[in-house]
């Protein structure tokens, strides 16, 4: 991140040498000749940093000091001034300012102070950046994600939610799917019609066809009465079939008539029912691969995949994991009444280097272990759960200096295949290189595999 600095004093020399030196050091620098200048800056360029003399025409440097706190809170002030105005520079501070510099200036201490001030800075400016994106979230409120891969599933849900498609939703276990389907009928015509979900994979199959169609009286052991299926239940609605890799071909068969006829019967009826029903699928299975071990139909695969949706895994959006963190943070510092601020550097860095294998519902699962365990203000190493702990020594490559670049880049590429068991595919998603390129630099370092 780039900041930009207000430097605000009526000598020029000061000025432009400080406007210099915070320019080798990256900022972006905006000069001031008086206090006026400076609050008209302030009003209109996202100024981070506020360095202003104590004593300027027209506009003091303790009258700027007093608009831009009062205006602009977040944005840090560091007064200048003259030995002779010590005691003005103490009541600046009493006054809001950030810290003040005597003059002639300590170029080493004002670089200090300006890092302490901006990291301060930075920490509001990624909160708003997380509280925007909250807000944006308004009308998907339950999907948490501003990544590039997560932008693109939104506009996905936009363009399809309006229409009659059926649509499959694919993903690892945990990515959260069905918080994807409750988006897409939530945001279709259908919003206020029958919603009802099927998670397929917790029957057996009498009891599956039973639940999806409903069964006549005596229709089986057990079938004291008639009863409908989730199927009928839906009429004008929606229906979620989750884990649809799961079910055997006689159910695949009555779902397909569903999709090509809406027409079905109930176990053991005689009885033709129609219905109206919108399906949306999902499954952590590769439908494709099932389908040639003829364990899918490929007709109603098909029927099924009109729109296909794939949630990444978290691992390949780590761009998302700030956001999960604070919404989670929110959510369960609320739920157990506690004060919690947010968490220290060390614990969000292992949080955005672990791989998450248990995907979001991981995350959030780790997060209220975190804000039950935490004893203070903030979440440290020590309130996470004990094997996420353990993981910052395995997952840790220890370079010795002195060595060259290849041999580094070597050694990396040799630990990470190692930690992730061989598996190419995994090694080259988290070195962020393609499959051809890892392949040919094993081949180039001889690194067996």
């Amino acid at each position: 991140m780039k900041f930009n600095i207000l430097v605000a004093d009526d000598e020029k020399n000061i000025r432009e040498g400080l406007g210099k030196a915070l320019e080798l050091e990256g900022y972006k620098t905006f000069l001031a000749a008086d206090g006026d200048q400076a609050l008209l800056l302030v009003e209109n360029e996202e100024i981070d940093l506020v360095i202003a003399d104590l004593k300027m025409p027209g506009l003091s440097g303790e009258e700027l000091l007093k608009k831009v706190v009062s205006s602009y809170p977040t944005v840090p002030v560091i007064i200048l001034t003259g030995h002779g105005t010590i005691e003005s520079a103490v009541k600046a501070m009493r006054d809001g300012a950030y810290d003040f510099l005597t003059k002639p200036l300590n170029l080493e201490r004002l670089s200090l102070l300006v890092k302490r001030a901006l990291s301060n800075r930075e920490l509001f400016l990624q909160h708003r950046a997380l509280q925007e994106e909250l807000d944006r979230r308004s009308k998907f409120p339950q999907i948490i994600g501003k990544s590039t891969r997560m932008q693109k599933i939104f506009e996905v849900i936009n363009q399809v939610a309006p229409t009659k498609a059926s649509i499959i939703i694919t993903g690892e276990s945990g990515v959260g799917k069905e918080i994807i389907a409750d988006a897409i009928h939530y945001n279709s015509p259908r919003k206020d019609k029958p919603y009802i979900k099927v998670h397929c994979a917790a029957l057996t199959e009498t009891l599956l066809e039973s639940e999806l169609f409903g069964h006549e009286k005596g229709a089986f052991t057990g079938a004291i009465s008639r009863r409908r299926g989730r199927f009928e239940l839906a009429h004008g609605g929606t229906i979620f079939l989750d884990e649809i890799g799961e079910i055997n071909q006689n159910i695949q068969i009555k779902i397909l008539r569903v999709l090509h006829e809406k027409k079905f019967e109930r176990v053991g009826g005689e009885e033709t029912i129609d219905v109206d029903v919108r399906i949306i699928s999902a499954t952590n299975k590769n439908l494709k691969k099932e389908i040639e071990k003829n364990n899918f139909r490929e007709d109603l695969y098909y029927r099924l995949n009109v729109v296909n949706i794939h949630i990444p895994p978290l691992r390949e959006r780590k761009d998302d994991i700030p956001l999960l963190i604070a919404t989670f943070l929110k959510e369960f510092t609320e739920e157990n009444k506690k004060k919690i601020q947010g968490m220290d550097t060390k614990a969000g860095l292992i949080l955005n280097q672990y791989s998450w294998p248990g995907n979001v519902r991981e995350l959030r699962n780790c997060i209220e272990s975190a804000v039950v365990m935490c004893k203070g203000a903030i979440i440290t190493e020590d309130d996470l759960p004990p094997y996420l702990r353990a993981t910052t020594e395995k997952d840790t490559i220890k370079l010795n200096t002195g060595i060259t670049l290849q041999e580094a880049e070597k050694q990396i590429i040799t630990l990470t295949l190692n930690q992730n068991g061989g598996n190419k595919s995994k090694t080259a998603d988290i070195l962020g290189i393609g499959r051809k390129t890892l392949h040919r630099k094993l081949n180039e370092y001889k690194i067996e595999n």
